[in-house]
């Protein structure tokens, strides 16, 4: 091997170097731009789930705290929040009974009014 040779090979082999690393500072750039953009998108993805749930939390609080407590003309409360959902008869006949307890009332009120 000649000296020109050498140098070729050494120019040759920088270059390749060269080359290798800005491909590859390239894919990493990338790479991290893609997981910069993954990352963001995730913390949007978690903020809005989060809204979400928190907008129907709300929404069914406020619902429940409008059925929660229902006065009778007789002044008493009553209170279905204390039955699962998943007792769904319980819930029917508590809405029955205080269905009876109100047109009692209601009777009483007529029977009442009729009267001089």
């Amino acid at each position: 091997m000649n000296n020109s040779s050498l140098l070729r090979a050494f120019f040759v082999g920088r270059a390749i170097a060269e080359v290798v690393y800005e491909q590859v500072e390239a894919g990493v750039t990338e790479a991290l731009s893609e997981l910069g953009k993954f990352d963001a998108e995730q913390r949007e993805n978690l903020r809005n789930f989060v809204e979400d749930v928190m907008d129907r939390a709300a929404r069914e609080q406020a619902m429940q705290t409008r059925s929660t407590a229902t006065s009778t003309p007789g002044g008493t409360a009553v209170d279905f929040a204390g039955a699962p959902s998943s007792d769904l008869q319980a819930t029917i006949d508590d809405l029955r009974a205080e269905i009876a307890e109100l047109r009692s009332q209601l009777q009483l009120y007529r029977s009442r009014s009729e009267q001089p």
